[in-house]
């Protein structure tokens, strides 16, 4: 039995891996990524429910820009369950553009964000830690900014008492059958693959 109710509007934000090239001109547009194979997978098994998606993810985001853009691109949009999946750009900026972001910083805006959708909709959320599969050296070296960024969506998901979706123990596991470029050529953007293992892992994570 899903624990997405009946009706309900699920509204995923995020970066560019929940962006995926989507048509922002058409709000209804869900974009060829693991948005969309999620809405179809729940659609096909789940037809009697009629649940809408919505799809917000902007490629290049920070969790600073999801703050920015949060009233127009969420709450106004009054879902009952929002996915938020957000956090290599603020891991990926501090090396390619010297511009870092705190885990400080990074963990209060997060929280805010949560804590002012649970008080203006008491929407529920869905929390998907960031990942990242080095197929470089030095993409081996972010895990030093990545690890307590992902440490601290884990624990956001337990203070807020979240469905949360380990991603980067995920990834890491299947890479260590194929390597990593199997499931994300860049170490940051899902291939194909990559995209239905997110989907499949949501949609265990709401038991659809």
């Amino acid at each position: 039995m899903t624990l997405i109710d009946n009706k309900a509007v699920v509204l995923f934000q995020g970066d560019s891996i929940t962006d995926a090239g989507r048509n922002r001109d058409n709000g209804a547009d869900l974009g060829p990524g693991y948005v969309n194979l999620i809405a179809s997978l729940f659609a096909n098994k789940h037809d009697d429910k009629g649940v809408s998606f919505l799809n917000r993810g902007v490629s290049g985001d920070r969790v600073v820009d999801l703050e920015r853009r949060w009233q127009a691109d969420c709450l106004d949009l009054k879902p009952t369950w929002v996915s938020i999946y957000i956090g290599i750009n603020d891991t990926w900026r501090r090396y390619d553009s010297n511009n870092p972001l705190s885990v400080e910083d990074y963990t209060n805006t997060y929280r805010k964000l949560i804590q002012q959708t649970k008080n203006q909709l008491n929407a529920k959320f869905i929390l998907v830690e960031p990942f990242v599969l080095p197929v470089n050296e030095q993409q081996k070296t972010w895990r030093e900014d990545l690890d307590p960024k992902i440490q601290a969506v884990r624990e956001l998901a337990n203070e807020f008492k979240t469905l949360y979706v380990p991603l980067d123990g995920l990834f890491a596991a299947a890479a260590t059958k194929t390597g990593p470029e199997y499931w994300a050529p860049d170490g940051v953007h899902p291939s194909a693959a990559g995209n239905a293992l997110i989907a499949n892992a949501w949609l265990q994570a709401v038991k659809a």
